[in-house]
């Protein structure tokens, strides 16, 4: 099961190269071209490699970070054009493969590095939720001062 996930991540992520330059990407960037059909590799990929993440006994906060990547890629791949250009550079099928194979031996506790990235993530998600909640916010205050005079 891991070749064919090292093949499928090589495959999406790193196949060809560039000419004249060191640049790899795979057909992810490629399919997005696609419209509906080629945004849909990486996520059927990610759950397939998280299925099998879960299957040998994964740390949870490397499947959080797993996840954390796909949807960076998927943030990265919604910007028509400039996302095609993002998935060469943001690999996180390859990247996800890696966190797999480092962790999916018995006793390989999740390095700090797998906590911190988790918890930025976090932070900042959460500060995306803020930030229109206190605008709503604000919005409303303003609206009701107003309504008021």
């Amino acid at each position: 099961m891991i070749r064919t996930l090292r093949w499928w991540a090589g495959l999406l992520d790193e196949r060809f190269r560039i000419p004249g330059t060191s640049i790899r990407f795979g057909i992810d960037p490629i399919l997005s071209l696609i419209p509906g059909f080629g945004d849909l590799a990486s996520p059927i990929y990610t759950m397939v490699l998280l299925a099998y993440a879960i299957g040998v006994r994964v740390p949870r906060v490397v499947l959080v970070r797993m996840v954390f990547n796909a949807l960076i890629d998927a943030a990265i791949g919604a910007i028509p054009l400039a996302g095609n250009i993002g998935d060469i550079f943001w690999r996180a099928n390859t990247t996800n493969l890696q966190l797999l194979e480092r962790h999916a031996r018995p006793g390989v506790p999740p390095k700090p590095g797998d906590y911190a990235f988790v918890w930025i993530i976090t932070a900042v998600l959460g500060l995306l939720l803020l930030v229109p909640i206190a605008f709503g916010i604000w919005i409303a205050v303003v609206l009701w001062q107003w309504i008021m005079r």
